[in-house]
């Protein structure tokens, strides 16, 4: 009976083709593993191999005709023996639905072993080969798993048998190292495992989604000199005697309240009747937890000492990774500060907090040689980035801002007064 040739799924997204041209016409004989036209995919022009034999009794789709849909007919083949009266007037199969984006295909747990080849719906690999080429293999005793296949979607056609039996025989490939624990194979014959998201990354990836879909950022880089902020610190610490431990970070926070309560047209967040000035510094501080970022907040920081400040960030960033904080811990704050420079980052621009306005990005402190003076000089540098909300914080202020951020960072001591 004529066998229907159909348009075949070239890739793991195509849902249609473009049937470029036939290399066949009606009336020539074909031989599996023939070469019968070229189909346009949305990303390449590949050749379509004949599976069947027989006569192409029929063309059904025109050459150049655009939006084939997969399985449609394309053609009819006439085994040996039959007429073209013997076609019928084929339905094209419909269009399958357009794959809904991240479904990977087929989705089978599958043992701890490497992912090489395509995987079957049962979870077992699949091997793809002509049946001519499957015909010759066996007649001349050829392990298809030992043929690359050079036909559409790492099909094995004829000329990949020939090949393989004029080439010299190679040492045994070694197997490829094992996946330990159970995986899964997409659609690309990637092997992963699912890592599922909980709430508070839900949470942050939406609300961090809007702010950079939502407020218009803009991005202000400067370089503080951090050689007196580390010979203060120091000396607080020596004095301390173990008692307590100042960190660079908690020096930082402070001069970013002090900064704030200095300059207070920075510390704002928009809203669409008025942009609204806080009294009072509350600085969110990043940190990062085995279930996500969080930012708890050291409320009226300006008004605290050092010591306090690095007790209250030391507090909550362990309640934060205990995942102990109260709501009111660390909703609100009026100013976050993110700090890489203790994985050697040396300088990126953060993502706004909403509602607030402005993020201080800290890059590593490192030597750098300077000019001073007229004279080349090393000094400990560090490189700060305020990410800005333009509606209710211009390029001027923002500029200020970290001019005044700055005094207090090459200054210390005037964080005491």
């Amino acid at each position: 009976m004529p066998i229907n040739v159909t348009m075949p799924a070239l890739s793991p997204t195509m849902t249609e083709g473009t049937l470029s041209r036939w290399l066949k016409a009606e009336g020539d004989t074909i031989k599996a593993g023939d070469i019968i036209a070229e189909i346009e995919t949305d990303k390449a022009t590949m050749e379509v191999e004949a599976v069947d034999e027989g006569v192409l009794g029929k063309i059904v789709i025109k050459a150049g005709t655009e939006h084939v849909p997969v399985n449609a007919v394309i053609a009819v083949l006439l085994e040996e023996g039959e007429s073209a009266s013997a076609i019928s007037a084929p339905t094209p199969a419909a269009a399958p639905a357009a794959p809904k984006p991240q479904v990977q295909q087929p989705q089978q747990t599958v043992p701890a072993q490497a992912a090489t080849a395509p995987v079957s719906s049962a979870g077992t690999q699949r091997l793809s080969a002509s049946p001519l080429a499957r015909r010759l293999a066996g007649e001349q005793g050829i392990d298809l798993k030992s043929v690359k296949g050079s036909g559409p979607h790492g099909r094995i056609v004829k000329s990949d048998i020939e090949k393989a039996k004029s080439a010299p025989k190679a040492a045994p490939a070694k197997a490829a190292p094992a996946i330990e624990g159970e995986y899964e194979i997409n659609a690309y014959g990637m092997a992963f495992r699912r890592i599922p998201n909980n709430n508070i990354k839900k949470i942050t990836a939406k609300r961090l989604s809007e702010s950079k879909q939502t407020v218009p950022h803009f991005y202000l880089t400067i370089d503080c000199q951090l050689d007196a902020l580390m010979a203060a610190r120091q000396a607080i610490n020596d004095q301390a005697d173990g008692a307590f431990k100042l960190s660079v970070n908690d020096f930082l926070v402070k001069a970013a309240a002090m900064a704030l309560k200095a300059y207070p047209p920075a510390n704002v967040s928009w809203n669409e009747d008025a942009v609204h000035q806080y009294l009072k510094a509350d600085i969110s501080v990043a940190v990062a937890t085995p279930n996500g970022l969080i930012t708890p907040i050291v409320r009226n920081a300006e008004d605290k000492g050092l010591k306090q400040i690095s007790e209250e960030v030391k507090d909550l960033a362990k309640r934060a990774r205990d995942g102990k904080l109260k709501p009111e811990e660390f909703q609100g704050g009026s100013f976050t500060i993110s700090n890489l420079g203790m994985f050697g980052v040396r300088e990126f621009g953060a993502i706004i907090n909403p509602p607030q306005a402005c993020i201080l990005a800290i890059g590593a402190g490192e030597q750098r040689p300077i000019v001073e003076k007229g004279k080349i000089e090393i000094r400990t540098m560090m490189s700060c980035t305020l990410s800005v909300d333009h509606r209710s914080v211009d390029g001027a202020t923002g500029a200020e801002y970290l001019q005044v951020f700055k005094k207090f960072v090459e200054n210390p001591v005037s964080m005491l007064l």
